[in-house]
């Protein structure tokens, strides 16, 4: 296992964690509202049921959203409307999830009439479309912030002239200033950043010997790129100018070809800016 991989892998289950425990806050806070009729139960009984619910909502949904991420990246759909599909797609199961755990005190698994149905998935999709829509909110504003905070250049105080008959030793070089989106990378994929790449609640970094993931906001990655050439070609993709091999055409859709066999979707609304800049 390289350790990158190993890297990944703690990035994703940390990710997976901090997801599952906003999920149990939700889960208690419906418990508490007891929305749907659920208000007439106890409440510890609430907050078993809410809690489980929250949890397996989060297995239905969580895939669709990778769905809707994956639609914007590669077929450049607009990420609200592939989101709102894929919230359509994910109520399916979680839907019949529920009517299966409601279903087990009355004896046993049974198809349910229309009407129940149709009222289960209008339940199921409002609350679980609400919390599709927060976690979006949440990371497209404040996911990474404190990733991004901005880091002072230390200042070293001028050390006193020696008095000796001796020469003043040289002044030491100043420490080069902290930068947290380098400093997050591992050491054996270099600096020679080609592209950032967002990722839920990540930006993955591409350089030209490998990739890492940073937890940052992708405006804030950019913003410490420094003066390094390039262009937020789509909402999930900033592109280094020097990095781009090629140019690929599929119909009206455009991809950047990059070094290590990179391809990065430019959205439509950005040709123009392209054009103008000479990169197509």
């Amino acid at each position: 296992m390289t350790v990158q991989t190993a890297s990944h892998r703690r990035d994703l289950a940390r990710r997976i964690i901090i997801d599952l425990a906003a999920m149990t806050v939700i889960g208690v806070f419906l418990a508490i509202i007891g929305p749907f009729g659920s208000i007439a139960a106890p409440l510890p009984e609430r907050l078993v049921t809410w809690t489980g619910f929250a949890w397996l909502g989060y297995a239905c949904y969580r895939p669709m959203q990778s769905i809707a991420i994956w639609g914007e990246r590669v077929l450049a759909l607009p990420r609200w409307g592939v989101l709102a599909a894929a919230v359509l797609v994910g109520t399916v199961p979680m839907t019949f999830a529920v009517l299966a755990v409601n279903s087990l005190p009355l004896g046993g698994l049974r198809w349910p009439r229309f009407e129940v149905l149709a009222g289960t998935y209008f339940s199921v999709l409002v609350i679980g479309g609400a919390v599709t829509v927060l976690f979006n909110l949440v990371q497209g504003r404040g996911a990474g912030a404190g990733a991004g905070a901005q880091v002072a250049s230390p200042a070293a105080a001028p050390e006193p002239e020696p008095i000796s008959p001796q020469p003043p030793a040289p002044a030491p070089s100043p420490a080069p200033a902290a930068n947290p989106l380098l400093d997050q990378l591992p050491a054996e994929i270099g600096s020679a950043i080609i592209a950032l790449e967002m990722e839920d609640h990540y930006v993955r970094v591409h350089t030209m010997l490998g990739s890492a993931l940073v937890l940052m906001r992708m405006r804030d990655a950019v913003a410490l790129l420094g003066d390094l050439e390039g262009m937020q070609v789509h909402r999930s993709w900033w592109v280094a100018r020097g990095a781009v091999e090629d140019v690929l055409r599929e119909g009206r859709n455009v991809r950047l070809s990059l070094a290590r066999g990179i391809e990065a979707p430019v959205a439509r609304a950005n040709i123009t800016a392209l054009r103008d800049a000479r990169w197509i």
